[in-house]
């Protein structure tokens, strides 16, 4: 059973033993500066302007919701097209076609979601 898991538990320990040695060399041979600019905070070139509690339109979280829903359907139709013909001939073609259309639903409630919120108008 431990030669099954052998390369697993290599792979672990060198990946372990990868990230505590950068560390390590980090805290020994790395600069030690201490100023009063080095703990501000960094806010791509520019001071900081507010809190950091702002309250942000919902418009940013819809736009994010739109991403990941059609980065989604892209990442998996596009692959499930490829291969289409081949569960066609595999005689599992109907239960893979309802999986997708199920998929397409649970996509299309996320669009109707975003498009109910105002998402889908861009001049505000």
């Amino acid at each position: 059973m431990l030669t099954s898991y052998g390369p697993i538990l290599v792979l672990i320990a060198v990946v372990l033993a990868f990230a505590v040695g950068n560390i390590i060399i980090s805290e020994l041979f790395g600069k030690k500066t201490i100023s009063i600019a080095k703990g501000d905070p960094y806010e791509c070139g520019s001071r900081p302007v507010g809190g950091a509690r702002l309250r942000l339109s919902i418009h940013f979280y819809l736009v994010a919701v739109l991403f990941i829903l059609f980065d989604v359907e892209s990442l998996l139709l596009i692959p499930w097209a490829v291969a289409a013909r081949g569960f066609a001939g595999a005689g599992v073609g109907g239960v893979v076609f309802a999986e997708v259309l199920g998929f397409v639903a649970v996509l299309g409630v996320g669009l109707a979601y975003v498009w109910r919120k105002g998402g889908l108008r861009w001049d505000r």
